[in-house]
Protein backbone atom coordinates (compact mmCIF):
# COMPACT_ATOMS: atom_id res chain seq x y z
CA UNK A 1 0.00 0.00 0.00
CA UNK A 2 1.12 3.40 -0.61
CA UNK A 3 1.79 5.31 2.78
CA UNK A 4 3.27 8.26 4.32
CA UNK A 5 6.90 8.31 6.00
CA UNK A 6 5.60 9.93 9.20
CA UNK A 7 5.34 6.63 10.64
CA UNK A 8 8.56 5.26 9.58
CA UNK A 9 10.59 8.43 10.49
CA UNK A 10 8.77 8.01 13.88
CA UNK A 11 10.20 4.21 14.11
CA UNK A 12 13.38 5.37 12.33
CA UNK A 13 13.75 8.07 15.15
CA UNK A 14 13.45 6.15 18.10
CA UNK A 15 15.25 2.74 16.49
CA UNK A 16 18.34 5.26 15.61
CA UNK A 17 18.57 4.47 11.76
CA UNK A 18 17.60 5.87 8.77
CA UNK A 19 15.20 4.91 5.90
CA UNK A 20 16.73 5.38 2.56
CA UNK A 21 14.96 7.69 -0.13
CA UNK A 22 15.82 6.32 -3.65
CA UNK A 23 15.53 7.93 -6.84
CA UNK A 24 13.42 6.16 -9.58
CA UNK A 25 13.16 6.78 -13.30
CA UNK A 26 12.70 3.82 -14.96
CA UNK A 27 11.08 -0.33 -14.42
CA UNK A 28 14.57 -1.94 -13.93
CA UNK A 29 15.77 0.83 -11.08
CA UNK A 30 12.63 0.28 -9.62
CA UNK A 31 12.69 -3.16 -9.64
CA UNK A 32 15.94 -3.77 -8.06
CA UNK A 33 15.12 -1.27 -5.43
CA UNK A 34 11.99 -3.15 -4.21
CA UNK A 35 12.87 -6.46 -4.60
CA UNK A 36 15.82 -5.53 -2.69
CA UNK A 37 14.02 -4.17 0.28
CA UNK A 38 11.50 -7.14 0.18
CA UNK A 39 14.51 -9.29 0.59
CA UNK A 40 15.51 -7.52 3.56
CA UNK A 41 11.91 -6.39 4.78
CA UNK A 42 12.83 -2.88 4.81
CA UNK A 43 11.17 0.33 4.82
CA UNK A 44 10.84 2.37 1.68
CA UNK A 45 11.21 5.74 0.02
CA UNK A 46 11.01 5.79 -3.61
CA UNK A 47 11.49 9.42 -4.88
CA UNK A 48 11.10 11.06 -8.19
CA UNK A 49 12.60 14.15 -9.04
CA UNK A 50 10.85 16.81 -11.61
CA UNK A 51 13.70 15.69 -14.38
CA UNK A 52 12.00 12.30 -13.94
CA UNK A 53 9.28 13.01 -14.09
CA UNK A 54 9.51 14.35 -17.33
CA UNK A 55 11.33 11.51 -19.07
CA UNK A 56 9.27 8.65 -17.95
CA UNK A 57 5.67 10.62 -17.03
CA UNK A 58 4.08 10.55 -13.90
CA UNK A 59 1.25 8.02 -15.15
CA UNK A 60 3.82 6.00 -16.28
CA UNK A 61 5.72 5.90 -13.12
CA UNK A 62 2.76 5.46 -10.66
CA UNK A 63 1.64 2.35 -12.11
CA UNK A 64 5.17 0.94 -12.18
CA UNK A 65 5.19 1.80 -8.23
CA UNK A 66 1.85 0.04 -7.81
CA UNK A 67 2.98 -2.94 -9.66
CA UNK A 68 6.08 -2.80 -7.33
CA UNK A 69 3.36 -2.60 -3.73
CA UNK A 70 1.62 -6.10 -5.71
CA UNK A 71 4.85 -7.51 -6.29
CA UNK A 72 6.26 -7.09 -2.92
CA UNK A 73 3.40 -5.93 -0.72
CA UNK A 74 5.53 -4.02 1.26
CA UNK A 75 4.19 -0.10 2.52
CA UNK A 76 5.82 2.37 0.10
CA UNK A 77 6.04 6.25 0.05
CA UNK A 78 6.22 8.26 -2.94
CA UNK A 79 7.97 11.44 -2.38
CA UNK A 80 8.71 14.05 -4.71
CA UNK A 81 12.41 15.30 -4.54
CA UNK A 82 13.70 18.92 -5.28
CA UNK A 83 9.86 20.26 -5.69
CA UNK A 84 11.30 24.10 -7.01
CA UNK A 85 7.22 25.43 -6.53
CA UNK A 86 3.80 25.46 -5.38
CA UNK A 87 2.90 24.26 -8.84
CA UNK A 88 4.29 21.08 -9.12
CA UNK A 89 4.05 19.74 -5.67
CA UNK A 90 0.09 20.76 -6.16
CA UNK A 91 0.08 18.04 -9.16
CA UNK A 92 1.94 15.37 -7.24
CA UNK A 93 -0.23 15.53 -4.44
CA UNK A 94 -3.36 15.41 -6.89
CA UNK A 95 -1.61 12.81 -8.89
CA UNK A 96 -1.43 10.04 -5.77
CA UNK A 97 2.34 11.33 -4.39
CA UNK A 98 2.21 10.55 -0.36
CA UNK A 99 5.35 13.15 0.58
CA UNK A 100 6.78 15.91 -1.53
CA UNK A 101 9.27 18.46 -0.72
CA UNK A 102 9.43 21.66 -1.87
CA UNK A 103 13.00 23.01 -1.88
CA UNK A 104 12.50 27.22 -1.02
CA UNK A 105 16.34 26.79 -0.50
CA UNK A 106 17.37 29.47 -3.26
CA UNK A 107 14.81 32.11 -1.62
CA UNK A 108 15.06 34.47 0.90
CA UNK A 109 14.43 32.79 5.07
CA UNK A 110 11.12 35.14 4.67
CA UNK A 111 9.94 33.61 1.20
CA UNK A 112 11.24 30.05 2.18
CA UNK A 113 8.55 30.45 4.69
CA UNK A 114 5.83 31.87 2.81
CA UNK A 115 6.41 29.08 -0.04
CA UNK A 116 6.88 26.12 2.50
CA UNK A 117 3.69 26.90 4.56
CA UNK A 118 2.09 27.20 1.20
CA UNK A 119 2.85 23.56 0.19
CA UNK A 120 2.07 22.18 3.64
CA UNK A 121 -1.36 23.72 4.14
CA UNK A 122 -1.77 22.41 0.84
CA UNK A 123 -0.54 19.16 1.44
CA UNK A 124 -1.68 18.58 4.69
CA UNK A 125 -5.11 18.82 4.33
CA UNK A 126 -4.56 15.62 1.31
CA UNK A 127 -2.98 13.93 3.79
CA UNK A 128 0.08 14.32 2.46
CA UNK A 129 3.75 15.17 4.60
CA UNK A 130 5.83 17.68 3.40
CA UNK A 131 10.04 18.36 3.35
CA UNK A 132 11.46 21.65 3.19
CA UNK A 133 14.80 22.78 3.53
CA UNK A 134 17.02 25.44 4.70
CA UNK A 135 20.93 25.38 3.68
CA UNK A 136 22.19 25.26 -0.06
CA UNK A 137 23.87 21.50 -1.16
CA UNK A 138 26.57 22.44 -4.02
CA UNK A 139 26.42 19.78 -6.99
CA UNK A 140 24.48 19.04 -10.05
CA UNK A 141 21.38 16.48 -10.02
CA UNK A 142 18.51 17.24 -12.82
CA UNK A 143 17.15 20.65 -12.52
CA UNK A 144 19.18 21.66 -9.49
CA UNK A 145 22.74 23.39 -9.90
CA UNK A 146 24.59 24.77 -7.29
CA UNK A 147 28.04 26.27 -7.52
CA UNK A 148 30.05 25.89 -4.15
CA UNK A 149 30.33 29.39 -4.34
CA UNK A 150 26.36 29.71 -3.92
CA UNK A 151 26.40 26.96 -1.68
CA UNK A 152 25.38 27.29 2.52
CA UNK A 153 25.75 25.21 5.42
CA UNK A 154 22.04 25.42 7.38
CA UNK A 155 22.30 27.53 10.38
CA UNK A 156 21.06 26.20 13.49
CA UNK A 157 19.53 29.05 14.82
CA UNK A 158 16.76 29.34 11.88
CA UNK A 159 15.36 25.66 12.72
CA UNK A 160 13.27 26.39 14.74
CA UNK A 161 11.26 29.60 13.30
CA UNK A 162 10.94 27.63 10.10
CA UNK A 163 9.68 24.20 11.56
CA UNK A 164 7.47 26.35 14.08
CA UNK A 165 6.01 29.05 11.11
CA UNK A 166 5.91 26.06 8.17
CA UNK A 167 4.47 23.22 9.98
CA UNK A 168 6.93 21.05 8.19
CA UNK A 169 7.23 17.19 9.09
CA UNK A 170 10.85 16.71 7.88
CA UNK A 171 13.38 18.94 7.31
CA UNK A 172 16.69 18.63 4.88
CA UNK A 173 19.93 20.38 6.16
CA UNK A 174 23.05 21.10 4.52
CA UNK A 175 25.95 20.00 6.77
CA UNK A 176 28.62 18.99 3.68
CA UNK A 177 27.09 16.81 1.81
CA UNK A 178 26.71 17.21 -2.01
CA UNK A 179 24.67 16.47 -5.28
CA UNK A 180 25.96 14.39 -8.12
CA UNK A 181 29.51 12.10 -8.35
CA UNK A 182 32.20 14.67 -7.73
CA UNK A 183 31.19 15.28 -4.10
CA UNK A 184 34.93 16.63 -3.02
CA UNK A 185 37.65 17.52 -4.79
CA UNK A 186 40.41 15.21 -5.58
CA UNK A 187 42.97 15.13 -2.45
CA UNK A 188 40.05 16.93 0.10
CA UNK A 189 39.46 15.18 2.99
CA UNK A 190 35.38 14.15 2.93
CA UNK A 191 34.14 15.67 6.17
CA UNK A 192 30.85 16.59 7.50
CA UNK A 193 29.73 19.28 9.74
CA UNK A 194 28.43 16.63 12.38
CA UNK A 195 28.50 19.84 14.96
CA UNK A 196 25.67 21.63 12.97
CA UNK A 197 23.74 18.34 12.42
CA UNK A 198 23.99 18.14 17.06
CA UNK A 199 23.13 21.73 17.46
CA UNK A 200 20.07 20.98 14.66
CA UNK A 201 19.07 17.89 17.02
CA UNK A 202 18.71 19.72 20.26
CA UNK A 203 16.41 22.42 18.80
CA UNK A 204 14.24 20.06 17.35
CA UNK A 205 14.41 17.00 19.96
CA UNK A 206 12.78 13.98 18.20
CA UNK A 207 12.05 16.02 14.79
CA UNK A 208 13.65 13.67 11.42
CA UNK A 209 16.12 15.48 9.49
CA UNK A 210 17.13 14.67 5.92
CA UNK A 211 20.57 14.17 4.29
CA UNK A 212 20.40 15.00 0.56
CA UNK A 213 23.42 14.13 -1.52
CA UNK A 214 24.22 11.55 0.47
CA UNK A 215 25.57 8.78 -2.12
CA UNK A 216 28.87 7.18 -1.47
CA UNK A 217 29.55 6.35 -5.00
CA UNK A 218 30.99 3.18 -4.86
CA UNK A 219 34.67 2.88 -5.86
CA UNK A 220 33.83 -0.98 -7.26
CA UNK A 221 31.38 0.69 -9.64
CA UNK A 222 33.60 4.04 -10.59
CA UNK A 223 36.28 1.06 -11.82
CA UNK A 224 33.91 -0.51 -14.03
CA UNK A 225 32.44 2.27 -15.67
CA UNK A 226 36.13 3.27 -16.06
CA UNK A 227 37.37 0.10 -16.96
CA UNK A 228 35.04 -0.07 -19.91
CA UNK A 229 35.37 3.69 -21.08
CA UNK A 230 34.39 5.70 -18.57
CA UNK A 231 36.21 8.74 -17.46
CA UNK A 232 35.37 9.39 -13.98
CA UNK A 233 39.04 8.90 -11.92
CA UNK A 234 38.11 12.29 -9.64
CA UNK A 235 34.61 10.83 -8.49
CA UNK A 236 34.61 11.06 -4.70
CA UNK A 237 31.31 10.64 -2.49
CA UNK A 238 30.42 10.68 1.19
CA UNK A 239 32.21 7.60 3.22
CA UNK A 240 29.57 5.34 4.55
CA UNK A 241 30.74 5.31 8.31
CA UNK A 242 29.42 8.91 8.44
CA UNK A 243 26.28 8.21 6.88
CA UNK A 244 26.15 5.51 9.64
CA UNK A 245 27.12 7.93 12.19
CA UNK A 246 23.99 10.35 10.66
CA UNK A 247 21.65 7.26 10.93
CA UNK A 248 22.14 6.66 14.55
CA UNK A 249 21.42 10.67 15.09
CA UNK A 250 18.84 12.65 14.33
CA UNK A 251 18.77 11.48 10.38
CA UNK A 252 15.90 9.49 9.52
CA UNK A 253 16.04 9.81 5.50
CA UNK A 254 18.67 9.74 3.33
CA UNK A 255 18.27 10.59 -0.34
CA UNK A 256 20.57 7.82 -2.63
CA UNK A 257 20.54 8.76 -6.23
CA UNK A 258 23.94 8.90 -8.15
CA UNK A 259 24.91 5.50 -6.66
CA UNK A 260 22.04 4.17 -8.52
CA UNK A 261 23.18 5.91 -12.10
CA UNK A 262 26.43 4.59 -11.14
CA UNK A 263 25.62 0.94 -10.47
CA UNK A 264 23.19 0.38 -13.78
CA UNK A 265 25.90 1.93 -15.68
CA UNK A 266 28.76 -0.32 -14.40
CA UNK A 267 26.45 -3.33 -15.37
CA UNK A 268 25.68 -2.34 -18.49
CA UNK A 269 28.80 -0.93 -19.57
CA UNK A 270 30.21 -4.12 -18.67
CA UNK A 271 27.71 -6.41 -19.80
CA UNK A 272 27.98 -4.68 -23.57
CA UNK A 273 32.16 -4.69 -23.48
CA UNK A 274 31.59 -8.57 -22.54
CA UNK A 275 29.23 -9.46 -25.11
CA UNK A 276 29.50 -6.42 -28.03
CA UNK A 277 26.89 -8.70 -30.19
CA UNK A 278 24.17 -8.33 -27.76
CA UNK A 279 21.70 -5.55 -28.81
CA UNK A 280 18.76 -6.89 -27.02
CA UNK A 281 17.78 -4.59 -24.16
CA UNK A 282 16.83 -7.31 -21.74
CA UNK A 283 20.38 -8.58 -21.64
CA UNK A 284 22.06 -5.47 -20.49
CA UNK A 285 19.55 -4.04 -18.81
CA UNK A 286 19.51 -7.24 -16.40
CA UNK A 287 22.84 -7.17 -15.21
CA UNK A 288 22.06 -3.40 -14.03
CA UNK A 289 19.27 -4.06 -12.36
CA UNK A 290 20.99 -6.75 -10.32
CA UNK A 291 23.70 -4.06 -9.37
CA UNK A 292 20.90 -1.77 -8.32
CA UNK A 293 19.33 -4.47 -6.23
CA UNK A 294 22.46 -5.36 -4.19
CA UNK A 295 23.97 -2.05 -3.76
CA UNK A 296 20.06 -1.23 -2.42
CA UNK A 297 20.38 -4.72 0.06
CA UNK A 298 23.94 -3.27 0.85
CA UNK A 299 22.66 -0.04 1.98
CA UNK A 300 19.38 -1.17 3.65
CA UNK A 301 21.72 -3.67 5.93
CA UNK A 302 25.42 -1.78 6.40
CA UNK A 303 24.81 1.46 5.69
CA UNK A 304 21.18 2.87 7.02
CA UNK A 305 20.79 0.03 9.30
CA UNK A 306 16.90 -0.09 8.28
CA UNK A 307 16.97 -3.97 7.71
CA UNK A 308 13.95 -5.87 9.44
CA UNK A 309 12.25 -2.74 9.92
CA UNK A 310 9.76 -2.66 7.20
CA UNK A 311 6.08 -2.58 9.14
Amino acid sequence: MLVTSKEMFRKAYEGGYAIGAFNVNNMEIIQGITEAAKETMSPLILQVSAGARKYAKHVYLMKLIEAAIEDTGLPICVHLDHGEDFEICKSCIDGGFTSVMIDGSKHSFKDNIRLTKQVVDYAHEKGVVVEGELGRLAGIEDAVNVSAEDSSYTDPGQVEEFVRSTGVDSLAIAIGTSHGAYKFKPGQKPQLRFDILEEVEKRLPGFPIVLHGASSVIPEYVAQINEFGGAMPNAIGVPEDMLRKAAHMAVCKINIDSDLRLAMTAGVRKHLAEHPDHFDPRQYLTPGRDNIRALVAHKMIHVLGCNGKAY
